[in-house]
């Protein structure tokens, strides 16, 4: 049995989460390479180019902000973050739509400061107002 310690996020995973908001990639991407795997709904993409180009498709028509409500860290390299995503179409931006997420990153042993794998599931969803 795991048992994960709720703590404050570390800076590198809210740099992701602001880089994912503004599609403008850095310091937060950098944890990740090109062997780094995310597994996004039925989504699987891997490598740290494939994964921007994926949430440049999906959040470039959205004014989007993800908040982090909670972060814990777990044994061999284990991260759980749960948060809050607030969303519209930038076409749309009256019609906003809330979805909580949550994200499990799986550290490279040999590298802790690299994600090996990203997990990341979101919603309930009302996808229409946002697709």
């Amino acid at each position: 049995m795991r048992t994960a310690t709720p703590t404050a996020p570390p800076e590198w995973v809210l740099q992701i989460m602001s880089e994912i908001d503004t599609l403008s990639f850095g310091d937060g991407f950098a944890h990740m390479t090109d062997d780094t795997e995310m597994h996004f709904g039925t989504a699987h993409v891997v490598g740290v180019e494939a994964i921007k180009a994926f949430f440049v498709k999906i959040d470039e028509p959205l004014n989007i902000t993800h908040e982090v409500l909670e972060f814990w860290t777990a044994p061999d390299g284990v991260c759980l973050l749960r948060g809050e995503a607030t969303m519209a179409k930038k076409t749309e931006p009256e019609n906003v739509v809330r979805a909580p997420f949550m994200h499990i990153f799986y550290l490279d042993d040999e590298d802790p400061m690299h994600i090996k794998t990203l997990r990341i599931t979101a919603g309930p969803l009302q996808t229409e107002a946002v697709m």
